[in-house]
């Protein structure tokens, strides 16, 4: 976006009444100009009502603190409605696509453990956590070493080409298969069908909403063999596998099955690849600090937490009161819809020092909100940030630079803060 769009943008946040901003609209994710609406909020109105929108009326909450206090209310503030807003519209053509595919749409406390509260939450969420302990995570890291290592050897040289697609993309997916026990071969239907669940016909690979139900049954179908193959086989460490063998997910309803399939895609996919993408993208906004990392590979690991603050690779979580409750002098009646904005929150003023600058050596680099807090806090952090730190030690072993030709093609949507593509181009090997 140029300049002067981008002036005009910002003159817009500032002007628009309050009553009238929707901070939701996935245009202004997509041209990368959400920044001056999130800014406004926290300085004007840092709990803000949307009376309209296409998702509904909502709250917005803006500022760390009210961010905080949301996500670790799980009593006051629910996820059982589902964690990310929807286009009320969209949704209801989606389901009704579903419905001629002869399956039932897949929502609310029906879905995955993510949606639902506690107890539940917690005993479904303990089924998969052995898959993603730090123990399992030690034992892959070579795997995972050895093909982010295949990756980069097999980048072109002096050629530009899309850094999303060759390497973020198949780094994830790589990654996803080892932990479903995927068969390792289809691995890029994976990352494909993540980016089928969270866009919307018109972006990304969704084409209609009869092509987008037609590949989520495509999905659930491959999973649900993959359960049968494994339902009385010898247990295993992988996904499926402890969902099967512990008691309380073994005989789940095949919808709850389908929505934490759907969940552990995701959540496999974006924080890893839309991080691995905005690490490239702002080490290239920012020299200095590229020249600090080369200088100094051991502010890897810092530069992979500031990256994930910075990009906040999921803009958002929603929940829904159960009670009325005063958040920042705002009363917020039961049933309201309350939207926790991680990306605001990581670039809040009164918290982070300096915080629209991206600075690889913070004092305290892990000082974000992407991964969110409270028994909600994302399950597979740290195999994000096993992945994260590997590929950079590997680049750094090969590449003195890696350039970023032009402006990336940015996710429409204001859940998935993310990239579609990204144009860059290797120079010369070390």
């Amino acid at each position: 976006m140029s300049v002067a769009l981008k002036t005009a943008a910002a003159e817009d946040a500032w002007t628009t009444p309050l009553e009238a901003l929707n901070p939701a609209s996935p245009p202004r994710f997509q041209n990368d100009t959400i920044w001056p609406v999130f800014e406004r909020l926290r300085r004007e109105d840092p709990v803000h009502f949307t009376p309209q929108s296409e998702f509904g009326p909502y709250w917005s909450v803006t500022r760390w603190e009210d961010i905080l206090a949301v996500d670790t209310d799980h009593e006051t503030f629910s996820s059982a409605d589902g964690i990310a807003l929807a286009n009320l519209a969209l949704r209801d053509a989606q389901d009704a696509a579903m419905r001629a595919m002869g399956r039932e749409p897949n929502r609310r406390n029906s879905s995955s453990f993510i949606s639902m509260d506690e107890p539940e939450h917690s005993v479904q969420r303990k089924a998969v956590s052995p898959t993603l302990a730090p123990s399992n995570i030690a034992a892959m890291s070579p795997v995972v070493r050895e093909r982010a290592g295949a990756i980069l050897d097999s980048l072109p040289i002096g050629q530009p080409f899309d850094w999303v697609d060759l390497v973020s993309k198949e780094l994830t997916a790589m990654t996803l298969a080892t932990l479903f026990d995927f068969p390792f071969e289809h691995r890029r239907k994976l990352t494909h069908w993540s980016d089928i669940f969270t866009n919307q016909p018109g972006h990304g690979p969704v084409e209609s909403f009869e092509q987008k139900a037609r590949e989520m049954v495509e999905c659930f179908t491959a999973f649900e063999g993959l359960w049968k193959e494994r339902v009385d086989a010898e247990p295993s460490i992988d996904l499926i596998s402890m969902l099967i063998n512990n008691p309380h997910t073994r005989d789940m309803p095949l919808l709850q099955y389908q929505g934490n399939v759907v969940l552990l895609i995701i959540g496999g996919n974006d924080t890893t690849r839309n991080t691995i993408s905005g690490s490239i993208y702002n080490l290239n906004k920012f020299p200095a600090e590229y020249d600090k990392l080369r200088a100094n590979p051991g502010l890897i690991p810092s530069m992979v937490s500031e990256t994930i603050r910075y990009q906040t690779p999921l803009a958002h979580m929603s929940r829904v009161a159960t009670r009325d409750v005063e958040i920042g002098g705002k009363t917020i009646k039961a049933g309201d819809q309350v939207v926790m904005w991680y990306i605001s929150g990581n670039r809040d003023e009164n918290v982070v020092e300096n915080p629209n600058a991206y600075i690889i050596d913070r004092e305290r680099p892990r000082q974000h909100l992407s991964f969110g807090f409270g028994v909600h806090r994302c399950v597979g952090n740290r195999v994000a940030e096993m992945q994260l730190t590997i590929i950079w030690e590997e680049i750094l072993k090969r590449f003195p630079r890696i350039e970023v030709i032009g402006e990336p093609v940015r996710s429409y949507s204001s859940f998935v803060h993310g990239f579609e593509s990204m144009q860059v181009v290797i120079p010369g090997r070390a």
